[in-house]
């Protein structure tokens, strides 16, 4: 049959025109904007075959819609819990308010009691773990998620940026808003900012907990400086902490410690860019300063065994002239780690952040919350008094900032209100804070009558660096404390 080309302006199957009358133009339009199946879902004429009527082209300029998620409904980088009531410091500073920024993984189940607090080291950001907000892989990727050490399965993880960081949380870079209210203007803390203490992050990370309506943890897991905020959350909140995992931790800072972290500290200050703490909104910046604070940092979180291993003595470039330039490949190593650092970090959270470390002492455990009023009313319980100790030696009147086994009582009473399950875990390599650290807290808890203590030394080549590296003997010691019935503690001390 042949169709002459004004019947086929519309092209529609006989019984359609005949059932309903539509007006031409409006049959035309419906034409151009419909698709082969809408003509196939027409009813064909009884008494001829239906017609094939191709689509019409697709103009070149015409793509189809494509929905555009609603801003807020994209998963978040990271939570922010804002602090509103004033906060006052552990050595008397005050913030008028504060942020805390964490991210989190796992369910939290109805009683709210598979809480994992996990706590950071001085320069690891809240982002532990790649999730939709951020697929990035985070720093401790590989021991936390569905049936792994930190299992997501059974636990609901939080991880927090601590107080005076620069990864969201309140630190030197945020904003003053006192002095921004006398200036008229956004002003910055930078070294304006109140001297933090490790036991002012713990209680800012309490407040978090507080907000989320979580009264107990099931534990606190930390390295390096996160395992000396373990001791402390378990120390001033004994009734929230169900166990605490330390590793690489110390419970006082050694001497050899402060001084590499003072040495940074000084290249990072002598930088011009660094302007007195003030190169924020300014075309300066501290960039020399940091790289090589990074660098010497670098150099106490490995060991020589592992560079001997790695690198030995080979150059970056054999046809390389000699001179005073990076030749050896550990010193290529280190520059590209300290410019890697120079765009993630803020110069002044490492002034801060490396000083909190420096002055934690479990001995000097603070017996009252600044913050609560009614505590500040109260005596002192005979249980929280630091026991008196009478001496004429000289040597040791000031016994308090030894370091030996001989002298740890007052390390002992500091840490006695730990009854709860502890793992320790310790390296021979780690030279920032060396293993016998470890032995230390294990040896304090024992005697300040914790029989739930767990101490394992690891034999390993990566130095303070281990608990990011080694997967089997960290991850599994992890585990096992993680997934322990407390009923049946298994405390010792181990060597592996």
């Amino acid at each position: 049959m042949r169709v002459s080309r004004s019947a086929s302006a519309c092209s529609l199957p006989r019984v359609a025109r005949l059932s309903s009358y539509v007006p031409l133009h409006t049959q035309i339009r419906n034409v151009r904007h419909s698709t082969a199946a809408q003509f196939a879902s027409v009813a064909p004429s009884p008494t001829s075959a239906p017609r094939s009527v191709p689509p019409p082209p697709r103009r070149l300029t015409e793509r189809p819609a494509i929905p555009t998620p609603a801003i807020e409904l994209r998963p978040k980088a990271f939570e922010l819990f804002h602090y509103e009531t004033p906060f006052k410091l552990h050595l008397g500073g005050i913030l008028p308010h504060f942020d805390v920024a964490y991210e989190t993984w796992g369910t939290l189940n109805e009683r709210k009691d598979n809480v994992i607090l996990l706590t950071t080291g001085l320069s690891a950001s809240p982002h532990a773990k790649s999730h939709l907000g951020n697929r990035m892989d985070g720093w401790w990727e590989k021991f936390i998620g569905p049936g792994l050490p930190v299992d997501t399965s059974k636990y609901f993880v939080i991880c927090t940026n601590v107080l005076g960081g620069c990864f969201g949380s309140t630190g030197p870079s945020s904003i003053d808003p006192i002095a921004s209210e006398i200036a008229n203007k956004a002003v910055r803390y930078g070294v304006n900012f109140p001297m933090v203490t490790i036991w002012d992050m713990v209680r800012a990370q309490f407040r978090l907990l507080d907000h989320l309506g979580i009264k107990r943890v099931h534990s606190v897991v930390g390295s390096s400086m996160g395992g000396m905020q373990s001791l402390a959350a378990a120390a001033l909140y004994p009734d929230r902490v169900d166990r605490i995992i330390s590793i690489s931790a110390a419970a006082r800072t050694h001497p050899y410690s402060i001084a590499l972290r003072h040495v940074q500290r000084q290249v990072l200050m002598n930088d011009p860019g660094w302007q007195g703490g003030n190169y924020y909104d300014t075309d300066q910046f501290p960039s020399n300063g940091l790289s090589m604070a990074r660098q010497i940092g670098t150099i106490t979180y490995r060991s020589g065994p592992e560079w001997e291993v790695r690198f030995g003595r080979k150059r970056a470039n054999t046809k390389f002239e000699r001179n005073f330039k990076p030749d050896f490949m550990i010193e290529t190593y280190l520059m590209h780690q300290g410019k890697k650092w120079q765009g993630q970090y803020d110069p002044n959270s490492l002034l801060y952040i490396s000083r909190a470390m420096d002055m934690f002492d479990m001995a000097d455990r603070p017996l009252r919350d600044p913050n609560d009023a009614s505590a500040l009313q109260d005596p002192i319980a005979s249980n929280q008094r630091l026991l008196d100790f009478e001496t004429e030696d000289p040597l040791l009147l000031d016994e308090k900032t030894q370091t030996d086994y001989l002298h740890t009582h007052y390390l002992t009473n500091g840490m006695s209100t730990i009854q709860c399950p502890v793992l320790v875990i310790g390296v021979k390599s780690d030279f920032l804070i060396p293993s016998w650290q470890q032995k230390e807290i294990a040896t304090c808890l024992k005697a300040a009558g914790n029989a739930q203590v767990t101490h394992f030394e690891l034999d390993g080549v990566f130095g303070h660096d281990t608990f990011l590296l080694d997967f089997a003997n960290v991850g599994t010691a992890v585990k096992g404390h993680l997934d322990i019935d407390l009923k049946h503690p298994v405390p010792g001390e181990w060597h592996i």
